[in-house]
């Protein structure tokens, strides 16, 4: 079988999928696509993974294109890593938002940054789509990786028409782990658990620990006793006081995704910890993804000089691709929480809105969970991300300006620190720095540089209320860096800048 690979020249995370999938012995003749803009990141992937095949002594075969279409013909499988515009959007998504008083530590999902990140991915899905209903085998499952996975998934369903995607992230699993080593679990297995709510704003509903259910408060105490998360996890053990309730994102993320805990700057670092980017540091993964992309340029050779390590000594990760691939090509069945259309699966969230919810592949495909009901806390907070994305994603198919400015007004943190006016002077300055990546805005963009011209809400040079400065490779080898931005060993939630 065939499996493309959009965006493959993210190096890291598409070794990391390619190496899960030939652990399994039925998919070890698999053809992967590889397709990329970039010239230089597609030959870097390549030359990595086929000394990876050849050193094993694999059938798999491992080809690249400039061209999307070549690349998705006749496959079954199409993985979508892409991140469209870049570290170079990637910047104006932290720093434009900084101005007006907005401090994100990832920028990715929601928030004045994830929504524009959408407006960017949205017509690139959408002709990902096209090419996968044009040239694909017929059926072919589009299991989606990039963020703004609610909006992208969202928009590749209802305006894309592939009826088989799947938005797939890791959050889910990084919480169990985390959970298990909060209750004194031996091992993370010990711990049972059902997952559901929207991406990056999932609950543990109900969490088994060795067979026993884990109330709220027994859980909130294994966490306030800890002596990490009760340091670097404050927000997350703050929510799970109140909400009854414990989240899959991070503490950072987390943050940025509430009204209450970023919308001060002098209490930002009440809530957040610097040991971590992830804990809730102003821009923290810009920072660490342009700290990576330097690194690995200087240390491809390194890189390339260690591949084909024997795959018998790789432990297969539980990224979820790998396993859904085995799912529906053996039979063997996989359960695992995936980002679906609601359709009654979460009875107090929107119809029409992607939930992250609990589901079961195997060969008759995937077959999900219905009638889970979130607590009612946690489905308002949901609630009002949904119809955050529901306004950008149909922003984005549009190009609708006003309703742009509209989703991002309503965005809670946006909202919880911007005026009216603000928002739509921000909005016009990201449409403006973006603009070569917004093809369904090209008419609005002249209209939004005169307007900015003539604009009167005040901003500031700010850099955040907890930023630090990127490390040149030089600082990095000293402090040991390698252990930390080397994506094989960081963890897997951001393994793919």
């Amino acid at each position: 079988m065939k499996v493309a690979i959009i965006g493959a020249g993210s190096v890291g995370f598409t070794r990391k999928l390619v190496r899960d999938i030939l652990k399994v012995p039925e998919l070890t003749d698999t053809e992967f696509a590889l397709h990329d803009i970039s010239a230089a990141n597609l030959d870097m992937v390549a030359r990595i993974l086929s000394r990876d095949v050849e050193a094993n002594g694999l059938p798999a075969r491992i080809t690249t294109s400039l061209d999307r279409r070549v690349a998705l013909e006749g496959a079954r499988y199409v993985i979508c890593c892409a991140r469209i515009g870049g570290l170079r959007a990637f910047t104006s998504d932290i720093e434009i938002p900084l101005k007006y008083g907005v401090d994100q530590c990832v920028g990715d999902t929601i928030c004045a940054g994830g929504i524009m990140y959408g407006q960017r991915s949205i017509p690139a899905m959408l002709d990902f789509c096209r090419d996968i209903k044009a040239v694909a085998e017929p059926g072919a499952w589009f299991l989606n990786y990039a963020n703004p996975m609610a909006m992208n998934t969202w928009a590749a369903i209802e305006h894309g028409g592939v009826a088989n995607t799947i938005g797939l992230c890791h959050g889910v699993q990084n919480g169990w782990r985390q959970i298990a080593d909060a209750l004194g679990a031996e091992r993370p297995e010990e711990v049972e658990y059902v997952c559901s709510g929207i991406n990056h704003q999932t609950w543990y509903v109900d969490i088994r620990f060795r067979g026993r259910r884990i109330a709220p408060a027994e859980l909130l105490e294994a966490f306030e006793r800890h002596p990490t998360y009760s340091v670097t996890e404050k927000v997350r053990i703050d929510v799970l006081r109140r909400f009854g309730a414990y989240s899959t994102e991070s503490n950072g993320h987390l943050s940025e995704y509430l009204p209450w805990y970023r919308k001060r700057p002098d209490e930002i670092n009440r809530w957040i910890d610097l040991s971590n980017w992830i804990n809730g540091e102003t821009g923290g993964y810009l920072r660490v993804c342009t700290e990576r992309r330097d690194w690995f340029e200087t240390d491809f050779p390194r890189w390339l000089a260690e591949a084909g390590a024997p795959l018998a000594e790789y432990t297969r990760t539980d990224e979820h691709c790998s396993h859904i691939l085995e799912a529906l090509e053996t039979g063997r069945p996989y359960r695992g929480h995936f980002n679906v259309r609601n359709n009654g699966l979460v009875t107090n969230l929107p119809e029409d809105c992607i939930v992250e919810t609990p589901g079961f592949v195997d060969r008759f495909g995937l077959n999900m969970v219905a009638g889970i009901t979130l607590p009612l806390g946690c489905a308002a907070t949901c609630g009002a991300s949904v119809n955050v994305q529901r306004m950008a994603v149909r922003a984005a198919v549009t190009g609708d300006v006003d309703l742009l400015k509209l989703a991002v007004l309503h965005d809670p943190l946006v909202g919880a620190v911007c005026n009216p006016e603000e928002v739509w002077q921000m909005v016009d300055e990201m449409l403006v720095a973006q603009a070569e990546w917004l093809p369904q805005y090209a008419g609005a963009i002249d209209g939004a540089r005169q307007r900015l011209s003539r604009g009167t809400a005040r901003t500031r040079t700010w850099q955040g209320a907890a930023r630090l400065a990127v490390r040149s490779v030089d600082e990095l080898r000293a402090s040991g860096g390698d252990r930390v931005l080397n994506p094989e060993r960081v963890a897997p939630e951001k393994a793919r800048a």
